[in-house]
């Protein structure tokens, strides 16, 4: 029989900053529009959680407080339990790794390996860690052997491994994946997903792909009107029809839970 963790262990569990903790977070652009109204959003080490909600509910909004693009009006955001202020902005940035939606915004580089260098480089990292960071993230996503071909001559869903591999080499605490799914067929949906179930990374997925969100995280935050509506299991929500209606979420035809 396993013992039960005495207080020192409990202790240490505790002192474990989460990999996201928003509190009491609150946003208006300068033309007056208030996006975003006391969110309230912790995300432990490890975790994959999907951020759904309608065009225009705030996930854009909240994503880009994450690696400090936007600065809160009110409440505050801290990574692995350090606050997004302007004096901690490059450790930050590092720490939060965002793969964009159009894979063609982060790849400019002449071959697949500089652009997965590129990162880790420009935050200090050199030499034989750096050559070891893009044969890991390349290995990671399955592109090692592509690391010397141009990305304008991969396939879409080849680029979107490769824009994950350069966000990987920088050693991130959480990926943010904006639509990670968009624009992918099939064969490139499922390979996207095995990497992404492979990784140990915590993961917060805005995606408007209910289907994808099922397979690849457990939990699911809905946030429409600039706050969180609803916060549980995936499964759980989606099978709320009535949640889903309200905030103009819809399954695919012909899609059922099961």
């Amino acid at each position: 029989m396993t013992a039960a963790p005495g207080p020192a262990t409990a202790t240490a569990a505790a002192a474990v900053p989460p990999s996201l903790l928003v509190e009491d977070l609150a946003f208006a652009y300068p033309d007056g529009h208030q996006a975003l109204f006391g969110v309230d959003l912790r995300i432990e080490r490890g975790e994959r959680v999907a951020l759904l909600g309608p065009n225009g509910a705030g996930k854009t909004t909240l994503s880009l407080h994450l690696n400090g693009i936007l600065t809160a009006g009110h409440g505050t955001v801290s990574v692995g339990g350090l606050p997004v202020e302007k004096a901690h902005l490059k450790e930050i940035r590092r720490r939060v790794g965002i793969v964009f939606q159009d894979p063609d915004d982060q790849l400019f580089m002449p071959s697949v390996g500089e652009d997965v260098a590129f990162g880790p480089a420009n935050f200090g990292v050199s030499g034989d860690e750096l050559r070891a960071r893009v044969d890991a993230a390349l290995a990671t996503v399955g592109m090692s052997e592509h690391r010397d071909r141009s990305p304008l001559h991969l396939s879409g869903g080849q680029r979107r491994r490769v824009a994950l591999a350069t966000v990987l080499a920088c050693e991130p605490e959480i990926l943010v994946l904006d639509e990670p799914s968009s624009h992918l067929d099939p064969v490139a949906r499922r390979e996207l997903a095995d990497v992404l179930l492979g990784l140990g990374t915590t993961i917060l997925m805005v995606t408007h792909d209910l289907p994808y969100a099922l397979q690849l995280c457990p939990r699911s935050v809905v946030i429409d009107d600039g706050g969180v509506v609803a916060d549980g299991p995936t499964r759980e929500l989606l099978s709320d029809a009535d949640l889903l209606r309200r905030h103009r979420l819809e399954l695919p035809y012909g899609f059922t839970l099961t």
